[in-house]
């Protein structure tokens, strides 16, 4: 019983690549992975002079390929001129409001009435009291009138008649006075409750002013800090392609070698049993070789 082997082998350039791809491979994973350029890094406590040397030499390489990637980088668009309007317009809009709560707060307090009080209050009191003196007077001369005309004129009972009328007039004289004053005051205090009420209206709408100013306030934050996270997202997406480069082209190499050796036969080694020759089949050759001489020389 003999042992025959049969060897399959792919194409030459096929074994070149497969072992090309092989050594890449190999010489990859001794090659640290830096996601910094040169100047990022510093040799660190422990390390070892080769190994600073292969981290630098993996920055440079880094460098190289981001600048080679420049073109192919993530980029981030800018706020439009809408937006920038809205955020200005919505920043000046904050806290105006305020002078009104200080107009307001001015207003109150124990003496607020007074900058209420009427200017005309002193005008109008000076000429009701001069009207009321006018008829005071008129009314004196009337009773000095009647005095002469009855003959009492310079007698006591003028006299007690002037005197009860000057009493009376001074108290309603006086009585005038503090109306006037009373109801100046009235309309003043009035006027503060009035003011003091608005006050306690804005003192009331204060918070969901504050609340406005907060919620303008997050969604301009948000909106900033959703542009500040696109424009890292993009940075790191663009360190990751430059980092990662050498990797995925080796993977592109071996997708691509892999194709090529799919069609290829598969190389590998084939044995099978062959029997040896019988005498009898060999005794048949023979004979077979012998008849065929003869019937040439025949």
């Amino acid at each position: 019983m003999a042992t025959e082997t049969t060897i399959s082998r792919p194409a030459p350039f096929v074994e070149t690549l497969g072992k090309d791809l092989a050594e890449q491979a190999v010489a990859f994973t001794g090659v640290p992975i830096v996601s910094g350029g040169i100047g990022s890094l510093s040799q660190q406590s422990g390390e070892t002079a080769e190994g600073y040397k292969a981290r630098q030499d993996a920055a440079r390489a880094f460098d190289v390929r981001k600048q080679n990637l420049a073109g192919l980088a993530p980029q981030v668009a800018g706020q439009d001129q809408l937006q920038i309007d809205a955020q200005n317009l919505a920043q000046q809009g904050l806290g105006s409001y305020q002078p009104f709560l200080n107009k307001a707060e001015a207003a109150t307090g124990p003496q607020a009435y007074q900058q209420f009080m009427s200017p005309y209050q002193s005008q109008v009191m000076e000429a009701s009291l001069a009207e009321f003196d006018r008829n005071a007077q008129m009314q004196q001369q009337g009773l000095r009138d009647q005095a002469v005309a009855s003959g009492a004129f310079g007698g006591g009972r003028e006299g007690v008649v002037q005197s009860e009328y000057m009493r009376g007039s001074d108290m309603n004289r006086a009585q005038l006075q503090a109306g006037l004053l009373q109801q100046g005051f009235g309309q003043a205090q009035q006027a503060a409750q009035q003011q003091f009420q608005n006050q306690m209206g804005l003192a009331s709408a204060l918070p969901g002013l504050q609340g406005t100013d907060i919620s303008r306030l997050g969604s301009l934050g948000a909106l900033n800090q959703a542009q500040t996270q696109a424009g890292y997202d993009a940075t790191r997406e663009a360190n990751r392609m430059a980092a990662y480069q050498p990797q995925e082209q080796l993977q592109n190499y071996g997708n691509l070698v892999t194709g090529i050796m799919g069609g290829m036969q598969g190389s590998g080694t084939q044995q099978s049993q062959v029997s040896d020759p019988s005498f009898l089949q060999t005794a048949l050759g023979a004979a077979a070789t012998g008849a065929g001489i003869y019937g040439a020389l025949k």
